[in-house]
């Protein structure tokens, strides 16, 4: 660590008890005696102001963890990756903390520069050095942070809870993006190569998250399917549900986006706006819907595709498309937002996501969306087909069947966009609410290893 470390060391949070006087329904008050639980959630990803889902993800737990009153017992630290060591105070029980990686995936790029940044490195001093103030250490991820966590909690003295998450198929983007490497440094060799170092990068990468999701007591997952996969492995007790949540305030139909859209960037206003938001790769399905929306366009089909996000496809939509495609580069979220409510469908063929939150915010903001049959994304729809169009195989033709059923029929889209609006006011909950019903509760159970001395905890 650098010379940050104490001032970081500083803003971290630590057990302690203490009285808080809580407002009683009949305006007097009352003093409780309160143990606060601290906990280090670690997100091994960089943090900027286009982040992904992931790092977003834990930005909303962060905000709702500093409204709640100091009667609810936590004391959260988020931990980053990020360009210079530095603290963020949300609130006095809430801060976000980037450190430097030690091994950054940097080098390792594509030429586009747009996978996420994270540390391989097999142990991070600087995390180490503060991982001692928490009680409960919360992996997200399985790199550098997390592999040093879980070395760290076999040798202290009392043993941190351990408790994980699963936000991302991280074995399988690596064996895509293998392939995308292979294509960069050896270029014109046997696709076979390809084949060989993508396999070989999911198989380690998937017994390496196992290993550490098994020293975990608790590992939380998206989706019942997700569940069942690491109940097979770890238990039906030890696996519980996480669920996503959606800033209904911030994503939300609006009248005068699509004029705005036009305005600023070009779109043209005389036909449907076709939406993918999210990295630009084969993950996320960009070559099937590039290539779905040039036969579109074959079949005399008037229909524009917008992209915001960035990755290694960016050069072959241009050279697909041309006109008919604008990318916007990565968004800030309340851009993004705006770029939403001014679309018409969100297409979204991607297959790697545990839950993919980008569904949500396009059904929150009125789009219309067409998602893979079977896909995990397919979870935010209440009536598939119904509230959403599912795509029966990843052929483009399928694909460009659905989309012309749209461009054809306005009443469709509205249809579609009525019900997925419906849906998701209805059906998907706040950040608030799951980070009370999903993620408090396991954070605050008694660890048999852990059980702190209030004297000491003071």
């Amino acid at each position: 660590m650098a010379g940050n470390s104490s001032a970081l060391k500083k803003s971290g949070g630590q057990c302690r008890v203490g009285a808080v006087k809580v407002p009683r329904l009949d305006h007097g008050s009352e003093w409780y005696s309160v143990i606060m639980y601290s906990v280090a959630v670690l997100v091994e990803l960089l943090r900027s102001g286009t982040s992904g889902g992931h790092v977003k993800c834990w930005e909303r737990f962060a905000e709702s963890a500093a409204r709640l009153p100091d009667a609810a017992g936590l004391d959260l630290t988020v931990y980053f990756l990020g360009e210079r060591e530095r603290a963020e105070t949300l609130a006095p029980h809430v801060r976000l903390v980037m450190l430097r990686p030690v091994l950054s995936t940097s080098a390792l790029m594509s030429a586009d520069g747009a996978e996420d940044l994270c540390d391989l490195a097999p142990y991070h001093p600087g995390l180490a050095a503060l991982l001692p103030r928490h009680d409960v250490w919360h992996l997200t991820h399985s790199f550098a942070f997390a592999a040093t966590a879980v070395r760290f909690a076999r040798r202290s003295t009392p043993a941190p809870r351990l408790v994980a998450s699963v936000h991302t198929d991280v074995p399988l983007l690596a064996s895509v993006y293998a392939r995308y490497l292979a294509d960069r440094w050896l270029p014109g060799s046997h696709p076979a190569v390809g084949r060989y170092l993508a396999d070989h990068a999911e198989t380690r990468l998937r017994r390496r998250r196992d290993r550490l999701l098994d020293s975990c007591d608790h590992v939380l997952v998206p989706t019942p399917a997700g569940r069942a996969e690491l109940a097979r492995t770890l238990g039906p007790h030890r696996v519980r549900p996480l669920r996503r949540g959606i800033d209904h305030g911030l994503f939300r139909p609006d009248a005068t986006a699509r004029a705005a859209l036009v305005r600023e960037y070009g779109v043209p206003a005389d036909r449907p706006l076709v939406l993918l938001a999210g990295r630009l790769d084969a993950t996320k399905g960009v070559p099937l819907l590039t290539e779905s929306m040039r036969l579109l366009r074959d079949r005399g089909r008037a229909a524009h595709l917008v992209l915001a996000g960035s990755g290694a496809e960016e050069n072959a939509v241009r050279q697909a498309l041309g006109p008919d495609a604008t990318l916007l580069g990565p968004l800030p979220q309340e851009r993004l937002a705006r770029v939403y409510a001014g679309c018409d469908v969100f297409a979204f063929p991607s297959r790697t996501e545990t839950c993919g939150n980008v569904v949500a915010e396009a059904m929150a903001s009125g789009l219309a969306v067409v998602l893979p049959e079977g896909a995990l994304t397919t979870g935010w729809l209440a009536a598939p087909g119904v509230d959403g169009i599912v795509v029966r195989r990843d052929d483009p033709r399928d694909w460009a069947d659905a989309l012309c059923a749209l461009a054809d029929r306005p009443w469709l889209r509205q249809t579609l966009s009525r019900r997925a609006l419906s849906t998701a006011r209805d059906t998907h909950p706040t950040w608030d609410r799951v980070l009370t019903e999903d993620l408090l509760p396991i954070w605050s159970l008694p660890s048999p290893s852990r059980r702190r001395d209030p004297a000491r905890a003071a």
